[in-house]
């Protein structure tokens, strides 16, 4: 399944066409602030800054959190990543003392755009699309790197030097106090938190998903304590060439994802899932870090409401997604569950309300589905029986 996905997302991106901006060996600009940390030779990567040719504040190319509410469109989106350029040398994770690594540090805990010059071996070239980040423009090496006087971000700033604190203890403090995830995943990717001895630099990709993971696991520790929710709910919210649909069901914790990719590169209709019972899940997803994205996003509505459920959730892609990062994910279902819920007296009426929204047929989900499927046989309901009414 992993191969199918991967295989998949692999062609999709290799059809990106689009112009990225043009700079030469010399760049003069701001950096929104934003670093990128590769995982291509591990633990040797290739780190540095993103920067925009541009001068004042770019924090809106690097801040996920308010592209979905600012209504930004797909084209917006691609435009701010098609206009950060990434410079890169060659360092080894626990190489955090570097006066170059060190400037990523300033960078990712700094509380507002900075003001950078770099100088490239060669004329930056390229632009780069996946699933699990952000797209970025062009790339080359660089050579000579400077930044403005920085000031850092006061809490990421007390987290940095608290250097007894555990990383998960950190992430978590972060995300109580309102701090985005996009600042808190930078901080942890260039070394920033945790046990100082333990400290390292994170690729960037691996990074997204173990602050996904990790604040998940920590939130779902709560959410087990609650009262279990006495109603099936659906939310639902559409952006960016995709719909999701959030089932909670009156049950203890558990979790399915089925992600359906409808006539993106041609007729295909494919879905991927991948799911978890209530002890839990045991080895990377098959899916990739959108599961645990949606997953800590939902569990974050959970602990707010103080309740406990089962989680189903459907999302489709259609003809025009592109590939934006898990973040295309994470804040979608965050909308999702900000939005006022329906609610439905058994997971019939749920799915056939969500079947008038979908575009492949629900059956589709449910043959694909593990968990789905276990509950409908479990309530003795048939594809033939909850779909006749």
């Amino acid at each position: 399944m992993i191969s199918g996905k991967t295989a998949y997302l692999k062609r999709l991106t290799s059809r990106m066409k689009m112009q990225s901006v043009d700079v030469g060996r010399e760049l003069e600009g701001s950096t929104p602030p934003s670093v990128f940390i590769g995982s291509w030779n591990y633990p040797k990567v290739y780190a540095g800054p993103m920067i925009a040719p541009l001068q004042g504040d770019t924090a809106i190319m690097d801040m996920p959190e308010s592209w979905i509410p600012q209504e930004k469109s797909q084209n917006d989106i691609i435009g701010y990543r098609m206009n950060l350029v990434r410079g890169k040398q060659q360092v080894g994770i626990h190489d955090l003392e570097n006066g170059f690594v060190e400037k990523l540090r300033d960078i990712s805990l700094a509380s507002k755009s900075i003001g950078s010059e770099a100088e490239f071996g060669s004329k930056p070239r390229g632009l780069f699309f996946s699933d699990e980040h952000a797209p970025h423009g062009p790339s080359a090496l660089i050579q000579k790197f400077d930044i403005d006087n920085v000031k850092w971000d006061h809490q990421l700033e007390k987290v940095y030097y608290d250097s007894d604190l555990r990383a998960a203890d950190a992430l978590m403090n972060l995300h109580n106090k309102g701090v985005p995830f996009s600042k808190v995943q930078k901080a942890f990717s260039v070394g920033a938190m945790g046990v100082d001895k333990r400290r390292r630099l994170v690729p960037t990709r691996w990074s997204i998903t173990a602050c996904d993971s990790t604040i998940a696991d920590l939130l779902l520790r709560d959410v087990r304590q609650y009262d279990i929710l006495d109603v099936h709910r659906v939310y639902e919210f559409k952006s960016l060439n995709n719909y999701y649909a959030v089932i909670l069901m009156p049950t203890e914790w558990q979790y399915e994802w089925m992600e359906a990719f409808l006539h993106v590169l041609g007729k295909e209709e494919l879905i991927f899932s991948d799911y978890e019972h209530n002890a839990g899940k045991k080895g990377y997803s098959i899916v990739g870090g959108c599961y645990y994205t949606c997953k800590m996003a939902v569990l974050e509505a959970l602990a707010r409401e103080k309740v406990q459920a089962g989680v189903i959730v459907l999302r489709e892609a259609y003809n025009g997604y592109v590939p934006l990062g898990v973040f295309n994910v994470r804040e979608n279902i965050r909308n999702a569950m900000s939005q006022p819920a329906r609610e439905f007296e058994d997971i019939k009426t749920a799915l056939a309300y969500i079947s008038t929204k979908l575009e492949l047929p629900v059956e589709r989900f449910v043959k694909q589905s593990n968990l789905l499927k276990e509950v409908l046989q479990s309530k003795q309901t048939t594809l033939d029986s909850f779909m006749s009414n």
